[in-house]
């Protein structure tokens, strides 16, 4: 893979999740990361002083520090930062991190040197991942304590995981014929300040809820079909004269996911007036969420190509600044609409599983079972979806607007943005399983309505899920039924059948 520092783009990001075996960075950016380092360390030995340089962190930036003990300033401010709990950040976010961290430093202006960026490229591309905790970071200044945690493994203390084995950072090192990296001036520090670690963590939810949103909007046309809903609501004129961009996207994918439908034909001339909401709606609450996910992956994709430690190098004037480009505020405000766009995405598709096992509202079999009373059917199912929901309530409540000083009061307006990010993977998890239950209440309630069937495109979709889990015709063991279904929607095979892109990164 080769990058251009300040320029990486969506499908970069996506892809090294996976692991990439070379990165390759251009001449100019190794030019600017020696000039950088020259810069750092003429600075280090004149006697003026510079702020992470030659002085401490934080409350204690007035206390400067020797030439002799520099190197030591630098060790022991890894050292004292890497506090960090909790569950160890998957490889996938490590992988990302590494990247975002690689691209930052290589940008020149954190005075880095080039035996530290060739380290960190070492990690990435023989797969030496840092065992970072994921609890600890409170979004500013940057992520230090995970941050830490990646810093740790460079200079042989903690575990790095090595193609899925963990071990001590030292063995991790042996398997590269390294020896731990002595930290010249300011590389601890800027190894430590930047928000890397938040944007990995908001990228991977980004990421995960692209695709659930893909699947919701599938089942959202299955489930149309299921209670013989009416497509008048979208009918491109009804978008046209309102619009947002992404309800006319959305209401054009519902179009086309159920053109061709038989029971459309069937029931156009009911004596149903209007669909309740959570069918009629779609459009309108769907393409809310089409906007957040391009507004979303716009800054983050800015976030991603910024430098973002501090103090700042800049080299044609040989001047250090001090700024707050740490502050992850940009993250996290985007986190936040995200989270609760997604919550919204399975409030939705809750609210219509609610309505398929309605037989007042959907026509079908109440709970979309025959002989029901000896049969529950779908009824806890739709529990399950609820209870859910409603948790995700919980997990949509902003972040950003929480701050709690530290550092004394120096640091005393922080963004959360690290949560903010992290509680996004299971944010969409729990609305993968709500679609997954839709997925199947929705199939079940079409095919109850044989012999009138859907879309050619979304009898396909059926299939897909028939292949793995059969027709509900009595009480059954049911879990292993959502499970199924869940794995058909995270893995995004569910959502291959979205006829539109959510993201154009």
């Amino acid at each position: 893979m080769r990058i251009e520092p300040g320029a990486l783009t969506f499908a970069q990001l996506q892809a090294v999740r996976e692991g990439v075996d070379s990165l390759e960075l251009p001449v100019q950016s190794w030019e600017r990361i020696g000039a950088g380092a020259a810069t750092v360390t003429e600075i280090a030995a004149a006697s003026a002083p510079a702020y992470g340089i030659n002085t401490g962190f934080g409350r204690l930036a007035n206390t400067q520090i020797p030439p002799a003990e520099l190197e030591l300033l630098q060790r022991n401010l890894v050292l004292s930062h890497a506090v960090g709990v909790g569950d160890p950040l998957p490889a996938t976010v490590v992988r990302m991190v590494l990247l975002l961290k690689i691209a930052s430093l290589a940008q020149g202006y954190s005075g880095v040197s080039r035996e530290l960026m060739e380290m960190l490229i070492d990690f990435l591309v023989n797969d030496i991942l840092p065992v970072i905790p994921s609890q600890g970071s409170v979004g500013a200044s940057g992520d230090l304590a995970p941050l830490a945690h990646l810093a740790t493994a460079l200079i042989g203390v903690g575990e790095v995981r090595c193609h899925g084995q963990t071990m001590s950072a030292l063995e991790g090192l042996a398997t590269l014929g390294r020896d731990p990296i002595v930290l010249r001036p300011k590389e601890g520090l800027a190894l430590l300040n930047g928000t890397q670690v938040s944007t990995a963590l908001a990228l991977e939810g980004l990421f995960a809820i692209d695709r659930v949103t893909k699947a919701a909007v599938v089942t959202g046309a299955l489930s149309v079909d299921a209670a013989a809903g009416s497509v008048v609501p979208f009918d491109p004129r009804i978008q046209e004269v309102r619009g947002h961009r992404g309800q006319k996207i959305a209401a054009g994918a519902y179009r086309r996911l159920l053109a061709g439908s038989g029971i459309t034909q069937w029931h156009q001339d009911c004596e149903k007036v209007q669909d309740p909401y959570s069918l009629r709606c779609q459009p309108q609450v769907m393409g809310s969420v089409f906007d957040v996910l391009q507004w979303t992956g716009e800054r983050l994709m800015v976030e991603a190509n910024g430098v973002s430690d501090n103090p700042l190098v800049f080299t044609e004037t040989g001047e250090v600044l001090s700024g707050g480009n740490f502050h992850a505020e940009p993250v996290a405000m985007a986190c936040d609409f995200l989270a609760i766009a997604a919550s919204e995405v399975g409030g939705l598709a809750e609210r219509r599983i609610a309505l398929l096992i309605d037989a007042t509202l959907s026509g079908l079999p109440p709970f979309l079972v025959r002989n029901g009373g000896v049969n529950s059917g779908f009824m806890i199912a739709h529990v399950t979806a609820a209870s859910l929901a409603s948790e995700n309530k919980s997990l949509a409540h902003p972040a950003s607007v929480d701050s709690l000083p530290t550092s004394a009061n120096q640091e005393d307006h922080v963004s959360m943005a690290t949560f903010a990010a992290r509680r996004l993977t299971p944010l969409a998890h729990n609305v993968a399983t709500i679609i997954g239950i839709e997925l199947l209440a929705a199939v079940q309630g079409i095919e109850l309505r044989a012999p009138v069937t859907t879309s050619p495109t979304l009898r396909n979709v059926m299939d897909c899920l028939r292949q793995v889990v059969p027709h509900y015709d009595v009480d059954h063991f049911m879990a292993p039924d959502i499970q199924a279904a869940l794995e058909l929607v995270e893995s995004g095979e569910i959502g291959t059948f979205c006829p539109v892109a959510l993201l154009n990164l």
